[in-house]
């Protein structure tokens, strides 16, 4: 999600507060949401007449958006009305939720999800965009503008940058939890997992549950799972034989799945702990789908491998 229409240009000015629930188009999109959520989440609700689906999840958005109480704004956009924009966004398929701050996407899902999973999601964007904080670093750059370009080099494996802007983040906020987490990140990316862990056991308890630092957690967990399987060909190549000579054979596929991702597959990784679901979703009590969701978490919402792999999962599980 590089290209989000405007998100490069100059704020202008709001004539007012905006409305908690509105319908936004192409030509709004850019003061709505991108520039709006420079100081307050917009969840965007991706939707169209046709979809039924969206009819449901809909009404559910707006009931919990207006008990926020200005927390949080909701936009409303018709994607036959506004192709282009979904196509900009890479919306595949709807309905389809991004929540934005500091003028960048902040979490997201998709589908139809009970209503208990809608109020967790508001939930964690709200914590998150106040982990963000609201202050200006010493040359006077909002704090939540740092963490969302940090937030986007990172993504693009551009640690150094990363990890300078986090690092002026904490300058100016030295408990804020978005950029312990994000420097983490930085570490855990650049192998140093022992200063990550530091990073995050130096996170207030009560930020302890933040989905960035959660996040953490699980990427640090899957570099402790994997690490005795990390560059061992062989293994992987045994495993795969054990597979493939019986099927059912859920354990050899799980640890086949470790090793693949070890070797940096992790498409091959995902594919093969859907597989056990598909299987038997109660294998190990659950043991592939827990696998799973620590790594959708570890890779962040959105990471396309995360949407796809969600999207995935929901269908096996619910087909």
């Amino acid at each position: 999600m590089d290209n989000i229409p405007g998100a490069d240009g100059a704020a202008a000015p709001q004539a007012g507060p905006a409305p908690l629930i509105q319908d936004v188009d192409t030509a709004g999109f850019m003061a709505e949401v991108i520039e709006a959520s420079q100081t307050v989440p917009v969840i965007v609700d991706f939707w169209a007449e046709w979809c039924g689906p969206c009819k449901q999840l809909g009404p559910v958005l707006e009931k919990l958006v207006t008990e926020a109480g200005g927390k949080v704004r909701l936009a409303k956009v018709n994607i036959d009305q506004n192709q282009q924009l979904a196509q900009q966004l890479r919306v595949q398929s709807i309905p389809m939720v991004y929540a934005f701050f500091g003028g960048r996407p902040l979490d997201g899902f998709q589908g139809a999800v009970p209503e208990s999973e809608v109020k967790a999601f508001i939930d964690r964007v709200i914590e998150a965009a106040g982990s963000m904080g609201g202050g200006v670093d010493a040359e006077g750059t909002p704090v939540a503008q740092l963490i969302a370009d940090a937030k986007a080099a990172l993504a693009k494996d551009d640690h150094g940058t990363a990890m300078q802007k986090f690092a002026k983040v904490l300058e100016a906020e030295e408990q804020n939890v978005a950029a312990l987490a994000g420097l983490a990140k930085c570490y855990l990316a650049s192998g140093e997992a022992e200063a990550a862990q530091n990073l995050i056991d130096s996170v207030p308890e009560e930020k302890r549950d933040d989905a960035d630092v959660a996040a953490v957690r699980s990427a640090l967990d899957l570099a402790a799972e994997t690490e005795a399987a990390a560059g061992d060909a062989a293994a992987a190549a045994e495993l795969a034989a054990k597979v493939e000579a019986n099927p059912a054979d859920h354990e050899a596929r799980f640890d086949l799945a470790i090793a693949l991702f070890a070797g940096g597959d992790k498409q091959g990784a995902v594919d093969a702990l859907l597989e056990i679901v598909r299987r038997n979703a109660g294998w190990n009590e659950g043991a592939a789908r827990k696998q799973l969701i620590k790594m959708f978490e570890a890779w962040g919402p959105e990471d396309p491998l995360t949407v796809e792999g969600r999207e995935r999962l929901s269908t096996v599980l619910f087909s």
